[in-house]
């Protein structure tokens, strides 16, 4: 009876570790995976944004497939190009730039437009950058863009995919 009370424990405890192993892989499945092909998704739906007069040309990345492979293997991209992450809801979103050749800026961005941070991040690293507070969208552009336009926390971007 002890010897079976004993493996029923061990079994508990093997499960228990199974499960936060399970738990842990999928919380860390949040950031960007390996893209399947290797080749960069360049064929997402555009939107238009604005701050100000400067108009931003946006690739969407709506499901988790898309967030997950983001501006993955991209060599080049347009200065008044992005990527635009929506999420289902707000929370506090972290990205990093594995198998990310550009340099980018991450703007965290509230629900009515407002930038929240920003946040540069350097190619092909496993650095976290996250939002200050909780987000539904994140807007990548190449590292300068915001700076060079003087966009800073607290401005508001427009389009129509921000409720007001």
């Amino acid at each position: 009876m002890t010897l079976f009370v004993e493996s029923a424990a061990r079994l508990r405890l093997a499960a228990t570790a199974l499960l936060a192993v399970a738990a842990l892989g999928l919380a860390s499945g949040a950031h960007a995976q390996a893209s399947p092909t290797g080749q960069p998704q360049t064929q997402l739906p555009r939107i238009e944004l604005t701050s100000g007069m400067y108009r931003i040309q946006a690739q969407v990345a709506y499901t988790p497939e898309q967030r997950e492979i983001g501006l993955m293997h991209r060599k080049e991209m347009p200065q008044q190009e992005g990527m635009l992450f929506v999420f289902e809801r707000p929370g506090v979103q972290c990205f990093w730039m594995k198998n990310t050749l550009l340099p980018l800026t991450a703007a965290f961005v509230a629900d009515d437009g407002r930038i929240v941070n920003l946040a540069d991040m350097q190619p092909q690293t496993l650095d976290s950058h996250c939002s200050a507070e909780p987000v539904r969208y994140v807007l990548e552009m190449n590292q300068g863009w915001f700076a060079k336009k003087n966009i800073q926390a607290g401005t508001v971007l427009g389009g129509d995919v921000f409720r007001r």
